[in-house]
This record gives structure tokens, sequence and C-alpha cells, in this order.
């Protein structure tokens, strides 16, 4: 039987774990100490105000799946959208209704704090991913693009010069 909760700050050395397992997934390779991603994930959940949340799926005492969030503001007609960063599941764990388990549980995330929406993306190429929205009945937005600028490039790209600010 799996159950879905919260983070809290007890959960952090496995979910660190299970973010090592997804950046294995995404082709990612595990880069500096492990207790380097511990202490991402406690600035991010457990900083006051926190900069995101995560809802997490249990087996028993082990975490098989994540799904990290934060709100947004603003949507339609100024409420606010839950942006669903990340949805994951161990790749033992998967087929077993977990991911469902996991959206099931961040709709009611959405409602219970007013949100008009949930958005997320996946990456073109993870059509399992695609696959298993369509069998929940959620359809792709074809209208919109994603984009993405990351570290130095933000900086270097939009600097400011003093007259600019």
């Amino acid at each position: 039987m799996f159950t879905v909760r919260f983070a809290e700050p007890g959960d952090v050395a496995a979910m660190a774990e299970l973010l090592r397992e997804m950046d294995e997934f995404y082709g990612g390779t595990a880069t500096g100490p492990a207790g380097a991603k511990v202490h991402q994930i406690n600035s991010a959940l457990f900083a006051d105000p926190p900069l995101a949340y995560a809802m997490l799926a249990r087996d028993g005492s082990s975490l098989a799946g994540m799904a990290a969030y934060s709100f947004l503001w603003p949507a339609a007609l100024a409420t606010k959208s839950l942006y669903l960063k990340e949805l994951y599941v161990s790749t033992s764990c998967r087929g077993r209704g977990i991911g469902k388990l996991l959206m099931t549980h961040i709709f009611k995330v959405a409602t219970d704090n007013g949100c008009s929406r949930v958005e997320w993306t996946t990456d073109r190429e993870n059509t399992a991913a695609q696959r298993f929205y369509e069998q929940l009945g959620l359809t792709m937005l074809p209208a919109k693009l994603f984009y993405r600028a990351e570290g130095r490039e933000v900086l270097s790209r939009l600097s400011l010069t003093q007259s600019d600010r």
C-alpha cells in the first residue's frame, strides 16, 4: 500500500538518493558531494519562506516517488497556478499507480490552495511520460513554448548597465 504526504526534514536523505536516480534518468552524472544535494533540498523546501514544496509517495518505508511544485501568480483572472516542476517515480516502482496517485494529490493541493490551473512540461523525447498524461485524460497544450537560460548565460545576456538599473 502506497502513502502520500508532504515532505518533512527527515525525508531529505531519501530524497537526495531519489534525485540522484532522477539525474541519471535524465542523462546526468553525480556531481559534488552527497551533502550538497542535501543542502539544496533543505534550502529549497525548508527555508522560510520555502522556495518549493514536495509530495512524497512511499511504499512502506521506501521512497517510491516525488512531485515537486511551487505556486505562481498571476494565472488566469489574477488567480494563482500550481507549477509541477518534477514528477518522478523510482524506476523500480513504475507501473504500480504511484504517478497517478501523486497527480491526484497535486490536483487536490491545487484545489485546496485556490489555483485555477496546474501546469507542467515534459521532454519531447519522454514519450512514456506523455503517454502517462494522456492515459490520465490530460492533453498537451501545443500553443506554449518553453524557454530556459542557465547559470552565467542569464547574467551575460541580460546584464544591465548602470543606466538600465
